[in-house]
């Protein structure tokens, strides 16, 4: 935890516990410069540099956690980076469930609501579109022509329950083995999670006819009775300009069907939040993804669900969330997975220590290890109850890890087909994204990145850093704010029109 006082007063330095040998630069510090804290080099905001000298081999730790180990001896003052330290395995066994606690439930008269779409399956929606859902690249372009036609032609104007009509094309669905293939079941539950998701009203299903993923086969996973259906194939209509045609006419007749929902007032318990970090820095451990955890936290105690991935961006942490695991079941699930992903990146002669990128290293964070523990904190401090593999129907209420890569994209899609309504976003770079048919709340974990980025960012967590304010009053702004996007509210996500090209799912089958 962060030490007291230092965040809004004292020398412009962050110290996050204790037993660190680290700390932050809150500002651009240069050696010899008076007032400022001793350096021995200049160390950028966000990045860190030793409290005191480190031998040699010696850990390098931040949270109170290893994030790495020291290349050579370091002197204290010393910017700490990719030059001086490096990335290790080390012993991080901890016994399963150690660290479980009662989760403080807000008693049921007292919880929070939100207007959203009941559906007949008794989820409830956060938005009401309209999707065109592809079997296959092929008819891809047809599924964007008629989306299209709905943006431009001012339709939906005589529609506002329709929020909108969204082509989910991809680049997969033939040149692969078909059914029981774990790319292909892979790539079908991702559509029709999709498909059959809470925040759809109407699905239009478009084809090619001759690919290997038909919309037969998609048709036998199932679509809730209640939404409006339609389907079609190229080669079966006559072409593209026909199917386009076919497609709009189509949809047309969907509009007053899904327009006939409302929204109601209902419990919070029904919202599932996605969380995801991208475009990380060295703030994102200190200041957006704990605001997020405290707002996760809150959904939960209001007996909701909040669900994060990225299993290569636990790596080295993994122990903080097996020793919250309800039970060894749940943690041994855990650990299994982070073990696929060794043998995985072994075999292609990676390391998962590629994972920071570029723009995740300018912003301060230095090994996997380090931007792992940053990542952790956006699952707040409740029990992990579940662990599911990438795209399943999210069902446990409480806190849920899917088994998702860590690539925005690819991990939102992931989490968006296992059911969220809502994705919370955090980025200190920048990221720029949404998720259609979901709302992405974007988090900037800095205000230069807020204030710079204004149109793309919903919330600024930067003054937990400037101003002292408090990580769960942050926590709490977010869920009141999340809550309104719930009810309807725009995000900026959504006012830029972000989310008609996001869809990813992941592709983990061979492409013959």
């Amino acid at each position: 935890m962060i030490e007291s006082g230092s965040m809004a007063s004292g020398p412009p330095t962050l110290r996050l516990s204790e037993r660190d040998n680290v700390l932050i630069a809150r500002a651009d510090l240069l050696p010899g410069v008076a007032g400022s804290p001793t350096v021995v080099d200049a160390v950028p905001r966000g990045h860190k540099f030793a409290r005191v000298a480190i031998a040699r081999d010696e850990p390098i730790l931040k949270y109170g956690q290893v994030i790495g180990f020291a290349g050579r001896d370091i002197r204290a003052g010393e910017h700490l980076h990719t030059h001086n330290v490096e990335y290790r395995e080390f012993d991080r066994t901890v016994a399963a469930g150690s660290a479980t606690r009662p989760t403080a439930y807000v008693p049921v008269p007292e919880r929070a609501t939100f207007r959203g779409y009941v559906r007949g399956d008794g989820r409830v929606g956060t938005r009401n579109e309209i999707v065109i859902v592809v079997s296959v690249n092929c008819s891809a372009t047809a599924a964007t022509k008629i989306a299209t036609h709905f943006e431009l032609a001012g339709e939906l104007d005589a529609y506002p329950d329709v929020d909108g009509v969204v082509a989910l094309t991809h680049s997969y669905g033939c040149g692969t083995a078909g059914r029981g293939n774990a790319g292909f079941d892979l790539l079908q539950r991702t559509i029709m999670g999709y498909a059959d998701h809470p925040n759809v009203g109407g699905v239009l299903m478009l084809g090619l006819g001759c690919e290997v993923n038909q919309l037969s086969i998609l048709r036998d996973w199932g679509i809730s009775a209640d939404k409006a259906v339609d389907a079609m194939t190229i080669q079966e209509i006559g072409g593209t300009r026909r199917t386009v045609e076919a497609g709009i006419a189509a949809i047309r007749a969907m509009l007053p069907v899904v327009d006939a929902w409302k929204r109601q007032e209902v419990p919070v318990s029904e919202l599932v939040l996605a969380m995801e970090c991208g475009g990380s820095d060295g703030y994102s451990g200190i200041t957006a993804n704990p605001a997020l955890g405290a707002a996760a936290d809150l959904l939960i105690e209001h007996g909701g669900t909040a669900v994060f991935g990225e299993t290569t961006e636990i790596y080295g942490g993994e122990h903080l969330l097996t020793q919250r695991a309800v039970s060894q079941e749940v943690a041994d699930r855990l650990v299994e997975r982070v073990r696929w992903w060794e043998r995985r990146v072994q075999a292609d002669g990676t390391s998962i220590d590629d994972n920071p990128s570029p723009g995740n290293k300018a912003g301060g964070l230095t090994t996997i290890l380090e931007k792992s523990l940053g990542a952790i904190a956006k699952g707040g401090t409740t029990n992990l109850c579940d662990v599911v593999g990438y795209a399943d129907r999210v069902t446990s209420k409480g806190l849920v890890f899917m088994d998702t890569p860590a690539y925005d994209p690819v991990n939102a899609t992931g989490l968006v087909a296992g059911g969220a309504q809502l994705l919370a976003f955090t980025t200190g770079r920048g990221s720029a994204f949404g998720c259609k048919p979901v709302p992405s709340m974007k988090i900037a974990t800095n205000s230069v990145t807020y204030h710079h980025m204004l149109d793309d960012m919903d919330f600024n967590c930067g003054p937990i850093v400037e101003e002292g304010v408090p990580v769960r009053e942050s926590g709490r702004q977010i869920f009141d704010q999340l809550l309104r996007i719930a009810s309807g509210e725009r995000t900026k996500s959504e006012e830029l029109g972000y989310g008609d090209h996001e869809f990813a799912p992941w592709q983990i089958a061979t492409t013959l």
